[in-house]
C-alpha cells in the first residue's frame, strides 16, 4: 500500500500494484498535510503544517491519537521498533514525544536552535538525532528527550533530510546539493556520497537492503548512489589533522545512469573538522 498525503488536507491510502484507491480522509486535518508515517498494519501518523499530530487505526477509521502541543509544522516522524514511541521533529524547534500505545502526549523538548527538520534512530534505539535548518544536527538520549545531549554543527547551509544507513552512520541532505556521510558518536563528516550541483535535496531514502541510496532535489531527478562501503568503514576516535582546503572523501562513485562529475569542485573548506559540544557518549 502507498500512503499519500496533500496540501489539500486529505490521506489517500493506495494499492501499489493496481493503484487503486483504498482509503481516503477528504478533510483528515485542519491545515495542510506535510509527513506521513505507517506504523504497523493498521496504525499510521500523520502531521501538518499547523503542528497537529494525528495517529490512525485503519479498523477504526479515525484517528486514535490527536496532539497539537507544537506550534509550527511537523517535519518529520519516527517510531520505535515496538511502535509504542512516536517522535515528531517540528519547525519550532522542538521534539515531541508521543506514546502510541496509550494514545497520550508524553513530552516536548526545549527548543533548539532553528527548525528541526529531521528525526532519525540510532545506536539500537539508544540515541535519537535530529537535523535542523541552521546545519546542526542535536542528539538525544532515548531516555533524556528534555534537553539535547550532545550536538554536531556540520557547514552545511541546513540539514534538510537525513537517513540512517548503518547503526552509527546517516546520510545528511542539504539545501547545498551535498549528500555527507556523518557518523555519530563518534561525530564525524566521512565524505560525500553524492550532489545534484547546486540544487537543494528535498528528500533520501535507502532501498531494502541498504545498497542503495535513492535522492531527489530541485533538479526533477531522482538518482541512486551505492553506499555498500559505508557499511564496512571504521571510525577511529582519533580525529587526525587535514590540510585545510583539501578534497572532500568521495564514497561512492557517479549516479547510476549518469556522466556527470558530480564531485567536482568538491572541497573540504565547506566542511568542519570539530564538533560544537563533545563526542563523549
Amino acid at each position: 500500500e502507498l500512503f499519500t498525503v496533500s496540501k489539500d488536507k486529505s490521506i489517500h491510502i493506495l494499492t501499489v500494484e493496481e493503484g487503486r484507491l483504498e482509503t481516503r480522509f477528504p478533510k483528515a486535518h485542519s491545515s495542510a498535510l506535510n509527513c506521513v508515517l505507517p506504523i504497523d498494519n493498521h496504525i499510521f501518523a500523520t502531521g501538518d503544517d499547523g503542528g497537529a499530530l494525528k495517529v490512525w487505526d485503519l479498523r477504526k477509521g479515525d484517528a486514535i491519537l490527536e496532539g497539537r502541543q507544537q506550534e509550527e509544522y511537523i517535519s518529520a516522524m519516527a517510531v520505535d521498533g515496538n511502535g509504542k514511541i512516536l517522535l515528531t521533529a517540528s519547525g519550532d524547534g522542538t521534539l515531541g514525544v508521543f506514546n502510541v500505545k496509550r494514545r497520550r502526549f508524553e513530552l516536548l523538548s526545549e527548543p533548539q536552535n532553528g527548525d528541526l527538520t529531521s528525526v532519525v534512530l540510532l545506536k539500537r534505539g539508544k540515541k535519537v538525532a535530529c537535523g535542523s535548518s541552521e546545519g546542526t544536527v542535536y542528539l538525544f538520549n532515548w531516555d533524556g528527550f528534555g534537553a539535547a545531549s550532545d550536538r554536531f554543527a556540520l557547514r552545511a547551509e541546513s540539514v534538510d533530510c537525513m537517513v540512517p544507513i548503518t547503526d552509527s552512520i546517516v546520510c545528511v541532505g542539504s539545501l547545498d546539493g551535498v549528500i555527507r556521510a556523518v557518523n555519530i558518536l563518534p561525530n564525524r563528516v566521512l565524505g560525500c556520497v553524492g550532489q545534484h550541483l547546486g540544487e537543494p535535496i528535498e528528500q533520501l531514502a535507502v532501498a531494502p537492503g541498504g545498497q542503495l541510496l535513492a535522492s531527489c532535489a530541485h533538479d526533477q531527478k531522482v538518482k541512486f548512489w551505492d553506499v555498500s562501503a559505508l557499511g564496512g568503514l571504521v571510525v577511529d576516535d582519533y580525529r587526525k589533522k587535514k590540510k585545510k582546503g583539501g578534497p572532500l572523501r568521495a564514497l561512492s562513485g557517479k549516479a547510476a545512469g549518469s556522466g556527470e562529475d558530480f564531485f567536482a569542485d568538491l572541497r573540504e573548506g565547506d566542511e568542519p573538522e570539530a564538533a560544537a559540544g563533545s563526542d563523549s557518549d
